[in-house]
């Protein structure tokens, strides 16, 4: 089973508001998830993002692969720096 780290879309029309969850890479986007890790709302000014490191570190480190753009977000909040110090600088 692929496990991917993905955004699922709620909110209303041209209101978009996504949850960041961990799904099975086959289920549909706003389908079944395993977990949810965090939020995402790009119409707030400021932009909120709220995650849940632990859990999104647990999950990388098990092998869960972000998508592109959750990838963009987890770096910009410093993540992926983090996960990189931890795996190859112990």
């Amino acid at each position: 089973m692929s496990v991917k780290i993905r955004m699922r879309r709620m909110g209303a029309k041209r209101k978009p508001f996504y949850r960041i969850v961990v799904a099975d890479s086959r289920a549909p986007r706003d389908g079944r998830f395993i977990e949810e890790v965090g939020y995402y709302n790009p119409v707030a000014q400021p932009k909120e993002l709220k995650l849940d490191e632990d859990k999104i570190f647990e999950w990388l480190k098990k092998g869960a692969q972000p998508s592109d753009t959750v990838r963009s977000l987890l770096s910009g909040a410093g993540l992926m720096a983090k996960l990189h110090d931890e795996k190859y600088n112990k």
